[in-house]
């Protein structure tokens, strides 16, 4: 190899053949590392990790219609799952009912269609909501979709207290990543702090809020950027909660994260790492958090849907399979495991199965949890935790001398960042630098046999023959007035959860209540760079 020749981490991170003392040199904190469940957590948030209690085994569901999803649900349960995560269509991420006109040729394709308290309570059929942790992936709607799982909660006389799960209300890197925002950056802020506000009073086992870099590393960031982003929109959100009059040590406790796992595995584990030590540091440091808890970065973790393939599927469990144990090494406290699958259509049951049996492998096969951050004092991992940290502090510093994180995505900084890094990935996979096994590189002339699932297409017009049923036979003044609560509400600083808990539960839709608040807060319309 030549002296130019220069082998790195996915994020550019250089790696020498043989990692040393020295290497470690520049990074005071590895004269004291401390021990698991101790400040700054870099070893992990509890004292003796999975010995005690294994991750949550959330494996991420949802197609066709609620009772389609709720049959999945119940299976998953019977088999070993621990914890439910449910998939919404984008008609439901946008605020769109499923007879809206742009909602045709997409309900129930991408996760399960939920239009009203009728659908949620299908959903839920048979599911213990005081027993089962119940996390969903929503954000622009994020206040209905927890409005209407309070209100099957109330109908099953389950006092909120019980419920337990996490909600992602996680609006601002759809602006940055992922586009499934309704409203502009400033109310949804509002929308998001009102969710937190809520769950802080009323649901106290509740996590109001995931703060996501799944998907800006599913657009083409690096782990640095992923890193350092995600934590950048953290900050963004104590920012508004403290403005709102709310108490750090309220509500910080209750924050959650979730991280993508890719294929560089020491990265993975690393980043992970790095993640708890600097988040402790600003909760501790910046905002002067007191309560220990407050300090704790928990996050759900998940495999790299953009690493899977549709050439070769099969390989992918070999990906899915490395990418779940690196979350386990780093410390997740939940984790979905993607099916092999999914490069080609919704996963398949047998395909779903798998892939929680690669975690229960892990589990209870491995020995893996038997010990408490297993690589901890590896000269690599070691020296490859505080580089990352130190590089995702360089971008939270630019990031603040912009103006925080709001302003650094107005301006389309963040934006840019990212789309460099996926421009460089993606001309590396192309020139055959970066090797994609059965892709650009040890292809198999071998045809692959997996069976593909299929949405039924009726879903589409049988939701829409419900929502007509529930128009005809719901009290219209009760809606109406309803709604007009909502929008009164939303002219003011008031929370909105309590008006629009009483809207779904007199039936009132999605649609008909994201298009009340469109009244008031405007739609975000995206402004093409040139």
């Amino acid at each position: 190899m030549s002296e130019k020749t220069r082998i790195t981490t996915s994020s550019g991170i250089p790696l020498d053949a043989c990692f040393n003392p020295e290497h470690l040199s520049g990074f005071d904190y590895f004269r004291d590392l401390g021990d698991p469940g101790e400040f700054p957590f870099t070893r992990g948030i509890h004292s003796e990790m999975y010995r005690k209690k294994l991750w949550t085994m959330r494996q991420y569901a949802g197609y066709g219609s609620a009772k389609e999803s709720n049959k999945r649900y119940r299976y998953l349960l019977k088999r070993g799952q621990t914890g439910l995560s449910v998939a919404f269509d984008l008609p439901t991420q946008m605020g769109m009912d499923s007879d809206a006109v742009l909602s045709a040729g997409e309900v129930g394709r991408t996760g399960v269609a939920i239009d009203s308290l009728t659908d949620m309570r299908n959903l839920l059929k048979g599911i213990p909501l005081d027993q089962v942790s119940f996390s969903m992936t929503i954000n622009a709607t994020a206040p209905i979709l927890l409005a209407l799982l309070v209100a099957e909660a109330r109908a099953q006389k389950i006092p909120m207290e019980s419920l337990s799960g996490t909600i992602q209300n996680d609006i601002l890197k759809e602006y940055i990543a992922r586009g499934t925002y309704v409203y502009p950056p400033l109310p949804s802020i509002r929308l998001a702090t009102d969710v937190i506000k809520f769950c802080t009073k009323n649901l106290p086992r509740w996590n109001p809020i995931s703060i996501s870099g799944y998907h800006i590393r599913e657009a083409g960031s690096t782990a640095v950027q992923e890193l350092a982003f995600t934590l950048a929109n953290a900050i963004a959100y104590v920012e508004a909660c403290l403005e709102t009059g709310l108490a750090i040590d309220d509500f910080a406790p209750r924050f959650s994260f979730f991280f993508n796992v890719h294929n560089n595995f020491l990265e993975e584990i690393a980043k992970f790492r790095a993640a708890r030590r600097l988040w402790s540091g600003i909760m501790r440091k910046r905002f002067g958090a007191k309560n220990p808890k407050s300090w704790v970065l928990r996050f759900h973790a998940q495999t790299a849907g953009s690493t899977l393939t549709a050439q070769n599927p099969e390989v992918n469990c070999v990906r899915v399979t490395l990418q779940a144990l690196a979350a386990v090494l780093g410390g997740t406290q939940s984790l979905h495991t993607n099916s092999f699958d999914e490069a080609l259509a919704l996963p398949t049951t047998e395909a779903a199965i798998l892939a929680l049996q690669t975690q229960q492998v892990i589990a209870y096969e491995t020995g893996v949890p038997e010990t408490a951050d297993p690589f901890a004092g590896s000269y690599t991992i070691e020296s490859l935790t505080g580089t990352l940290e130190v590089k995702a502090k360089n971008y939270l510093d630019r990031i603040q001398n912009l103006g925080g994180m709001p302003l650094a995505i107005s301006k389309g900084y963040v934006q840019g960042e990212i789309q460099k890094a996926a421009y460089d990935y993606q001309r590396s996979v192309e020139s055959g630098e970066t090797t994609i096994v059965g892709m650009n590189k040890f292809i198999s002339s071998q045809r692959s046999t997996v069976r593909i699932h299929k949405v039924d297409v009726r879903i589409e017009k049988e939701q829409c023959e419900k929502l007509a049923k529930i128009r005809s036979t719901r009290n219209p003044k009760k809606v109406d007035k309803s709604l007009a609560l909502i929008e009164q509400i939303a002219r003011t600083d008031d929370n909105l959860l309590p008006p629009i808990i009483d809207a779904v539960e007199s039936h009132a839709t999605l649609g008909e209540i994201s298009d009340r608040l469109k009244l008031v807060f405007g739609e975000h319309k995206e402004i093409p760079k040139i």
